[in-house]
């Protein structure tokens, strides 16, 4: 196969190869083409994706999980960081045809401190170092924590781990060669986790100039999941007996843009998932993108967050020789327009092209 385009995120002109599912820059003899004109991303990223969690709540089953895969793989989301799943999703691997997913194995909570049956809760916290450091050796690199959630005996977010513990718990999964991520919300949950040296916060609505200023000291990442935090309104109208939970949602809803950036300009690294999966519909990184440019990222930034950033940031390559042959083509330059983002005009992975589900034979 033969492309050539406008190469992100140089935005150079070039020619690109592509021989035995894999990229190169030296012509390939016979090849055929697939474009001679548009701009070519390296596959995008969903960095907070849950594969295996049925849209409404409740574990999915294996047609339905391929299902989400493949809806993301439509969208151009090639790769996947499974921010934790209630089924082994590893069959996915056996699919040449579906998005590459990095799992984070199950989240790890408390009783009554989650979202029922959807993942490990431990009765005493003592036990939390060795559950993370078995989730480490089960997952992909990464391992998930609940690190806040609503604590219905005082009506209001509440972190479920003490600062030690939590130290012990990183420290293992560091051992394991894992890093850590953890679902916080409020302000309360924020020190404690970064102190102990959390590799990455997901959406982190509850940042202060404080805490910001902790993660950029600790190089902690950031993803936001604003698409998902646009739920934040129904979920504070719902829970009409926590009154003051409810208020809190409300105001961490209406700061989240600013909140977003001011860490994008203390130099936070910020990476876009949508949080897919229970309440939000999969195949929307392109809704996460448009979301993290309005939050004050730049239109090349917050591509670069869901493109060759995230890329790198969960160590897999961009556009590169000898790299698997994974990138989306648009018409028209999606910095620009960003809604061209919904409207792919070829998804290719690992070397074959997809369009609605079908692989798509190239031209001379």
């Amino acid at each position: 196969m033969h492309l050539r385009g406008v190469v992100l995120p140089d935005a150079e002109v070039r020619d690109i190869w592509v021989r035995d599912g894999l990229v190169s820059f030296d012509p390939v003899s016979g090849a055929e083409t697939l474009c001679r004109t548009g701009w070519i991303v390296p596959g995008l990223v969903d960095a907070h994706c849950h594969v295996g969690i049925r849209y409404g709540g409740g574990d999915e089953d294996r047609e339905g999980a391929i299902a989400q895969a493949e809806t993301e793989r439509d969208a151009g989301a090639l790769l996947l960081r499974d921010a934790g799943s209630p089924i082994d999703t590893r069959f996915i691997d056996d699919h040449e045809e579906l998005p590459r997913i990095i799992r984070a194995g199950r989240h790890i909570a408390r009783p009554r401190r989650y979202i029922r049956e959807l993942g490990i809760e431990l009765d005493d916290e003592r036990d939390l170092p060795d559950i993370v450091a078995e989730q480490a050796r089960f997952g992909d690199g990464w391992v998930k924590i609940v690190g806040d959630w609503i604590d219905r005996s005082v009506g209001d977010l509440r972190p479920l781990w003490s600062d030690a513990i939590l130290k012990e718990a990183i420290d293992a999964a560091h051992a394991n060669g894992a890093r850590v991520t953890a679902h916080v919300f409020g302000e309360d949950a924020l020190p404690g986790l970064i102190e102990a040296g959390i590799d990455c916060l997901e959406h982190g609505t509850g940042l202060t100039d404080d805490t910001i200023e902790m993660m950029v000291e600790h190089g902690t990442a950031l993803v936001p999941t604003l698409v998902n935090i646009d739920t934040f309104p129904e979920i504070a109208d719902s829970a009409g007996k926590y009154p003051v939970y409810a208020a809190h949602m409300r105001d961490l809803h209406r700061r989240v843009r600013e909140t977003v950036a001011n860490a994008h300009d203390a130099g936070v690294p910020i990476f876009a998932g949508t949080d897919a999966g229970g309440s939000i519909r999969h195949g929307r990184i392109a809704d996460e993108i448009v979301a993290l440019s309005a939050a004050g990222l730049s239109t090349h930034d917050a591509l670069g967050a869901a493109s060759w950033n995230a890329r790198s940031w969960l160590g897999h390559p961009g556009i590169e020789a000898g790299a698997p042959a994974d990138f989306v083509v648009y018409q028209e330059d999606p910095r620009i327009n960003p809604r061209i983002l919904n409207s792919p005009q070829a998804v290719v992975l690992r070397g074959r092209v997809y369009r609605n589900h079908t692989p798509v034979t190239a031209h001379r």
